[in-house]
């Protein structure tokens, strides 16, 4: 119902906009509204909407990852959305993605990095929108998992304490990668300007992340498609063959650090076209 109310109220709101900004932009307004509308329309009737791709980050990263990927995907035609993960919980974080695919019509493919991961299984549990599940060196966790128990479930992380800062804020403590150990932990394979920059922009995620569980997962029901990056130094390969296979997942494996989106655009981006290809 949320949805459905939701999505009613966005042509008020258009208008709203347009009335503010002027005569000029109510024509622009109007043409976007009917646009997508007329789109939309003519594609389900011939081949069906193209779905949005919505990209989800994990912690000690933002949406910049995804340029890379999401300027092919674009090219290509389809929507892209990359939201800031907020990183303050896993239920609030959950909470928070699902308000932005509320406001989505259509298809949705939805993908995750890293704890990213953690955000879109939960986030996408019982929404009939959303067709496929990408985890690109993700978590995919079942209920009552949680991010330090997966990590902590095979060998190789260096995800460890002694590569955090922990800069405390009102109502809780942020962790980052400090800076000496960036690139060889999160982005080994990344130039090392491009690595020395992802570290200084880095988004922290709270602490308390770590040890909050997952709640019943979206795979059950929607098809899921990974990419393992082998040389991940963040969460073990095993790791992710394991949850992978734990989930039904089809399963691309590539030599590339945590970072794969970062340095092995081409492989991501070709993952996420065929979930597409998968659920068309």
């Amino acid at each position: 119902m949320f949805r459905t109310l939701h999505r009613k109220r966005l042509p008020r709101l258009a208008l709203a906009v347009a009335v503010l900004l002027g005569a000029s932009a109510t024509a622009a307004v109007s043409g976007a509204a009917a646009g997508p509308a007329a789109t939309t329309a003519g594609h389900h009737h011939h081949h069906g909407p193209k779905p949005t791709v919505v990209l989800v980050h994990g912690a000690f990263a933002d949406a910049s990852g995804w340029t890379d990927v999401a300027r092919t995907l674009l090219r290509k035609g389809y929507p892209v959305i990359a939201p800031a993960n907020p990183l303050r919980g896993v239920d609030s974080d959950a909470a928070y993605l699902r308000s932005v695919l509320d406001t989505i019509d259509g298809p949705i493919v939805l993908v995750g990095h890293s704890y990213g991961g953690f955000v879109t299984t939960s986030a996408a549990t019982g929404d009939p929108d959303v067709k496929a599940l990408v985890y690109v060196a993700a978590f995919a966790p079942d209920a009552g998992d949680t991010v330090g128990g997966l990590s902590g479930q095979f060998p190789g992380s260096r995800l460890d304490p002694t590569a955090l800062d922990i800069r405390p804020y009102p109502g809780g403590n942020d962790g980052y990668i400090k800076t000496s150990v960036f690139r060889s932990v999160f982005a080994a394979d990344v130039p090392a300007g491009t690595a020395a920059v992802m570290a200084a922009t880095q988004r922290p995620a709270d602490l308390a992340t770590l040890g909050q569980p997952a709640g019943e997962p979206a795979w059950a029901t929607i098809p899921s498609w990974t990419l393992v990056a082998t040389d991940d130094q963040v969460i073990p390969a095993a790791a992710q063959r394991f949850m992978a296979q734990r989930a039904g997942a089809r399963v691309t494996e590539v030599k590339a650090s945590h970072a794969v989106m970062v340095s092995r655009p081409g492989p991501t981006t070709d993952v996420i076209l065929a979930a597409i290809k998968g659920v068309s």
